[in-house]
């Protein structure tokens, strides 16, 4: 396992707060009603343009494509900078520098998802930065998985994706990676083993474990 893809929602950082304020903005810019925080958090993973149907029950094609540009106008120029990353993940991407590779493969557009990594010191941990576009391009969590590891000849076989919802497992399964699900993000464990992760871990220590052992 010299490749190691990670999440970058709910695995590298918490975007809570900085996704949260953006979809509330979206919300009060068409005058909806706000979801509940709960429900909010239950779209964090999986596209924007997949959740807003299936979870925020938004379906009509126009309302779903003006709330993600009104998301949009505030994410990219203050909710991405409202992430916080999580304790320990410095230690644990140091270490894992030392012998490995490491890439990021995030479903958020990659419009965003560098200036993350960038601003919060955290870029220089990875090769690449793979993300969707903003056209939707790449955003099923496969065919970005697919993309990346062409566009760095990975082996199938030497790669691993790291992530905390089943898109994350789902993705590397049909890419004929293994796979770890980790549960201080926003999939449960029940949701990652049913997807078929391969290991389970609880925190930055068990997943060093996983590579040390």
């Amino acid at each position: 396992m010299r490749n190691l893809l990670f999440d970058l929602d709910g695995t590298l950082a918490d975007p809570l707060e900085g996704f949260s304020n953006s979809l509330f903005h979206a919300f009060d810019k068409l005058g909806l009603e706000r979801p509940s925080l709960e429900t909010v958090k239950r779209c964090i993973g999986p596209p924007l343009h997949v959740s807003v149907p299936q979870v925020l029950g938004i379906e009509e094609p126009e309302a779903i494509t003006r709330l993600i540009a009104a998301y949009r106008d505030h994410h990219g120029t203050t909710g991405l900078f409202q992430y916080r990353f999580y304790d320990g993940v410095d230690g644990a991407l140091e270490a894992l520098t030392r012998d490995r590779r490491l890439f990021v493969a995030t479903s958020k557009p990659v419009q965003y998802a560098r200036p993350i990594l960038e601003r919060f010191g955290k870029a220089r941990y990875f090769e690449e930065i793979y993300g969707s576009e903003l056209s939707g391009e790449r955003s099923l969590k496969g065919e970005l998985i697919s993309h990346a590891l062409r566009a760095s000849a990975l082996g199938a076989g030497e790669t691993i994706m790291i992530g905390d919802r089943k898109h994350d497992i789902i993705g590397a399964k049909a890419n004929g990676l293994r796979a770890i699900g980790v549960t201080w993000g926003y999939g449960s464990e029940e949701e990652l083993v049913g997807a078929g992760a391969d290991w389970i871990c609880r925190s930055w220590s068990e997943l060093l474990a996983v590579f040390t052992a």
